[in-house]
């Protein structure tokens, strides 16, 4: 694959990540709240939880991380797995009937599904990305951080390279001990509920 074509790859995906990772998802919590759709809404927010994941790999990228690589690959897939996972909330909104925003959420949802799937399968391509410092250094790896170092200098153009770095790895602690309170406590207790006790 020469250097332009996957220039343009990564660029399209990131492209995407912001139409359908953060924009679109973004309307559909306005929307599920104006028209009061509680199970679309709570299960946004899941989303919006999730998803993080990305917003944390961005740091990392701008931080130079090569262990970016390997929470994109985990971004990907916890997304669709939170996506699906509660078995109540999967019930209330397949009993619901037809409406504009559940077809247009059950839509997206889809199209994440296929989308992060899809983009974890090529995510994996980038793993000697985070073990080999010669793979870091490669355009393969390279051409990931462009988009973050861009995103750096439009909103954090007086903030250096390696203290957003840290901010990436504090968030990613953050996120890494909520995951192993919901894997080892909540979901013994709750199951696939996502109703709270």
């Amino acid at each position: 694959m020469t250097d332009e074509l996957l220039r343009s790859l990564v660029w399209t995906d990131y492209r995407l990540a912001v139409l359908f990772a953060v924009l679109v998802p973004l309307a559909l919590l306005v929307w599920a709240a104006v028209k009061k759709a509680e199970a679309i809404q709570r299960l946004l927010v899941i989303y919006w939880r999730v998803s993080s994941l990305l917003a944390i790999t961005v740091y990392l990228m701008i931080g130079g991380l090569p262990l970016s690589f390997i929470s994109a690959l985990a971004a990907r897939i916890l997304i669709p797995v939170g996506l699906w996972f509660w078995a109540d909330l999967n019930e209330e909104i397949d009993d619901q009937r037809r409406t504009p925003i559940k077809l247009t959420f059950t839509a997206w949802r889809w199209a994440m599904t296929v989308y992060m799937g899809l983009g974890a399968i090529a995510q994996l391509l980038t793993l000697p990305c985070a073990v080999s410092q010669t793979a870091f250094a490669g355009t393969t790896c390279q051409v990931w951080l462009e988009a973050p170092l861009i995103f750096r200098e439009f909103f954090h153009g007086g903030s250096s390279r390696g203290f957003l770095g840290f901010w990436g790895i504090v968030g990613l602690v953050i996120y890494v001990i909520y995951l192993g309170y919901f894997v080892f406590v909540r979901l013994n207790r709750q199951g696939r509920s996502a109703v709270q006790d």
